[in-house]
């Protein structure tokens, strides 16, 4: 694969996997204002309404869900930057070049394979 070739298939796995991600944290959205609107209906006496529990776990699934989705699209947007910028592939750890199927596959990825594993990213 081409650099060129390299860095436009780059272009579209970002623009991709940020549609993806948009629609996830869009869904989480959604669901945690029927989930709002449900829990408003309900009893807000969480310790002694059966479905509180189960309301309360929903809740943070969701909230979760959500953040995680927000997380993912800030370091989409800092790798279309780095992207922009001409330097997409250069481990914020060693400094080595992050190889393009790792970014391919995960395109926000700012570390290489081996300094990932180290951290656990």
């Amino acid at each position: 694969m081409t650099k060129r070739n390299g860095v436009a298939a780059l272009r579209k796995a970002l623009k991709d996997r940020t549609a993806e991600t948009q629609q996830l944290l869009e869904t989480a959205e959604n669901d945690l204002v029927n989930l709002r609107a449900a829990k408003n209906a309900e009893s807000d006496d969480d310790e002694h309404d059966p479905d509180g529990a189960t309301m309360s776990a929903e809740w943070s699934r969701l909230e979760g869900r959500a953040a995680d989705a927000r997380d993912e699209l800030a370091q989409l947007e800092q790798a279309r930057r780095r992207l922009d910028d001409g330097d997409p592939a250069v481990c914020v750890d060693c400094g080595e070049p992050i190889p393009m199927e790792r970014l391919l596959v995960r395109p926000m990825a700012d570390r290489c394979v081996d300094c990932a594993e180290r951290t656990g990213r």
